[in-house]
């Protein structure tokens, strides 16, 4: 319900040696702290994309999570690695003008996208604790932003901040509420 949508694009070297390596939603923080350290350590090249919460409200969410895809994408030619193949989790990328094999449950079953997703994770989890003491009372470092019963609970009780996504529920419902001075 808040904050950005954040994407990775890693490169790995064959024989990455990461163990523990897995989708970053059946780790714990701390083991996606440590497996962040140790992908970044030993991958060949590492791309991030953000896209705001206002983006995601202007495009949606589907639009938002495939630029940022691409921007991940793109930083990996910047710096120097321009990839011949994107191995995607879930569905291709739309408008990338790379080769992709898009995988069902991929962060699950290959070492680059489960390192892509503990990466994207851990950056997200990160700005989540920054935008804590920036939009202190929302408590978004214990829910990162995320549906949660408490962070519904929050919203209710002080209304929307402007890292909220005003297109989500139950934001909208609150944002009619508070009126157009969130801008």
């Amino acid at each position: 319900m808040a904050g950005p949508v954040v994407a990775a694009a890693i490169i790995l070297p064959a024989a990455p040696e990461i163990p523990g390596i897995d989708d970053s939603k059946r780790l714990s923080p701390k083991k996606r702290e440590e497996l962040f350290d140790a992908v970044l350590d030993r991958c060949v090249a590492c791309g991030i994309g953000i896209r705001s919460a206002r983006f995601v409200d202007e495009r949606g969410i589907v639009e938002a999570t495939f630029s940022a895809m691409r921007t991940a994408v793109r930083m990996l030619s910047i710096r120097g690695y321009p990839p011949d193949l994107v191995i995607v989790d879930g569905f291709p990328i739309r408008g990338l003008d790379v080769s992709q094999e898009a995988v069902i449950k991929g962060d699950g079953l290959a070492a680059s996208i489960a390192s892509a997703s503990i990466v994207a994770k851990v950056v997200r989890d990160r700005i989540m604790l920054t935008y804590e003491t920036i939009y202190p009372g929302y408590d978004f470092a214990a829910h990162k932003g995320y549906c949660t019963k408490s962070h519904r609970s929050l919203l209710t009780g002080l209304g929307p901040s402007p890292i909220h996504r005003r297109s989500f529920q139950p934001v909208s419902a609150e944002f009619d509420d508070a009126g157009d001075d969130l801008e």
